[in-house]
């Protein structure tokens, strides 16, 4: 069955205000079903770059979701930094992982396109395969003249017409969404203080100006030093090592050198194994040469034999304090949607259950949702409680300090106590699909169904445990009282749920059941 993934790698523009950059990666982790990889901040570029990774229509809205706060927070008309930029938030590519093409990342660049344009008021421009014109292809040109040059052309320049929201600016600026293939943002630092070196060395490296194809380079000062600043756009054709050699050639040209380089973002690991072989000069390498991926490949073998949960259970029986309860709710609750998917397809396809097979077809689909989110929320527990542990080491020196420190911590456990409710919400729909199994599926794995729903149900008792802990600190908290009453509700629902479905297989299957 297919698994789609997508990457996101929005841009935003703040690299130094850490909270408004907090803020904004809790608006892409309040996801589900969405994992941020990646977090890069420049103070001199005064920029972030995000790297999130998930299922299409979560990623989607997750990236909106930062596109609506980076628009509450971020001031174009204050901006200053040495990168381009349009917007708060500047450029938003989607690239295909698995399962998924190019042409899929150009609708869902389309649709939050759209939805940003509409709902947001923010000007919205298609670019590279998502591009509705072939002047918009290259990033480069739709940035030109940045924010200032836009605020002046977006309304009488019929060229600079969006392709989604206003034809004019508010000081969230503009955004720039498309689909690209995986592209490596690469900087090369010089031993010298001299950016005009800088910038010639990028003209010469940039396809643009005659050099390298799939290369694009900007000379800037960046801490004091003179930096090549690049996106490869296609490394198979252009090799990241090709690219550092005529750096370093031209750089003693000039009468400097290579001082070091970073990486911004995530880089395929075929990159890095094609830089190490073409720097060891290594002939007929082959990725399966590598001891951890050969070690992968077997560990993929055994997931097939059905023990893919070994190291999260090895996880759980370890001392550390992550993975926990509400790691394993979750945990559970995913069980309980695998058993509900199995059900379902042991349904489907026979004569006997003709009558409910696209009930059951549906069924199925939403328990393979389930399941792929909630195997997210095993991860985001741990995630949660780790932030919270984070935000109890903060600095308290002084009263600002102080009150910060509170600040965090008080927003780490809401957020601690939101992501077990969640789980609770998603375990009591695996309940609901396991009561249409149970009732109407194939009667001779009603007792999988069963099993199904004891599991939900345990998921919901021990989130709702992990909820009102996080939340036993917070007497006060106008939050508290909001949370507790959807807990509590979820919880008698469940009650009812397990009575009615006990009942129901009993009568069905002539079965008695704790």
């Amino acid at each position: 069955m297919a698994n789609p993934l997508v990457e996101c790698i929005p841009n935003f523009s703040e690299g130094r205000n850490t909270d408004v950059v907090d803020q904004i990666k809790a608006a892409i982790t309040s996801i589900q079903g969405v994992r941020l990889l990646d977090c890069h901040s420049d103070l001199d570029h005064n920029r972030t770059v995000l790297t999130i990774i998930g299922a299409p229509q979560p990623v989607k809205e997750a990236a909106y979701q930062a596109i609506r706060k980076a628009a509450e927070l971020i001031d174009m008309d204050q901006h200053k930094g040495e990168h381009p930029r349009l917007g708060a938030t500047d450029v938003v590519p989607f690239v295909p992982i698995r399962d998924i093409n190019l042409s899929d990342c150009v609708e869902l660049a389309r649709e939050l396109g759209q939805r940003v344009g509409e709902e947001l008021g923010i000007p919205v421009y298609l670019y590279e395969s998502a591009a509705s014109r072939p002047e918009r292809i290259n990033l480069e040109d739709v940035r030109r003249g940045q924010y200032e040059g836009l605020k002046e052309e977006i309304s009488s320049n019929p060229a600079r017409l969006p392709d989604f929201g206003p034809a004019k600016l508010a000081k969230a600026g503009a955004t720039i969404i498309g689909a690209r293939e995986a592209l490596i943002a690469f900087n090369v630092y010089l031993d010298s203080d001299d950016v005009e070196i800088a910038k010639k060395i990028a003209k010469t490296v940039r396809y643009s100006s005659g050099g390298l194809r799939f290369v694009k380079a900007m000379g800037v000062l960046v801490d004091g030093r003179a930096q090549v600043s690049m996106n490869l756009t296609n490394f198979r054709k252009t090799p990241l090592p090709l690219v550092c050699e005529v750096i370093r050639r031209e750089a003693q040209r000039y009468g400097t050198a290579v001082h070091h380089s970073e990486l911004v973002g995530l880089i395929p690991q075929e990159a890095m194994l094609e830089t190490a072989a073409w720097y060891l000069q290594m002939e007929d390498f082959s990725a399966e040469q590598v001891l951890e991926n050969l070690l992968q490949g077997e560990a993929d073998q055994i997931n097939l034999k059905g023990n893919q949960d070994h190291s999260f259970l090895e996880d759980l029986a370890s001392p550390a304090p992550t993975p926990g309860g509400g790691s394993a709710a979750a945990f559970s609750a995913a069980e309980a949607a695998a058993l509900v998917s199995m059900v379902a397809g042991l349904t489907i396809g026979k004569k006997k259950y003709t009558a409910v097979e696209e009930k059951m077809r549906l069924t199925q689909q939403q328990a393979q949702a389930l399941l792929t989110q909630l195997t997210q929320a095993i991860q985001d527990d741990s995630q949660a409680f780790e932030t919270l542990m984070q935000a109890g080491r903060l600095p308290k020196e002084t009263p600002a300090l102080s009150n910060a420190r509170e600040t965090a911590i008080e927003k780490a456990t809401l957020h601690a106590a939101r992501v077990p409710l969640t789980t609770a919400e998603m375990a009591l729909q695996v309940m609901q699909l396991a009561k249409e199994v149970a009732l109407e599926g194939n009667r001779n794995a009603v007792t999988d169904a069963w099993s199904a729903v004891v599991l939900a149900f345990a998921a919901i008792s021990a989130a709702g445990a992990n909820v009102r802990i996080n939340l036993s600190g917070m007497q006060a908290h106008p939050q508290r009282q909001e949370l507790m009453v959807a807990l509590t509700a979820l919880e008698t629902q469940a009650l009812e749920l397990i009575t009615f479905i006990r009942a129901g297989i009993k009568e069905r299957a002539a079965i008695d059941l704790l």
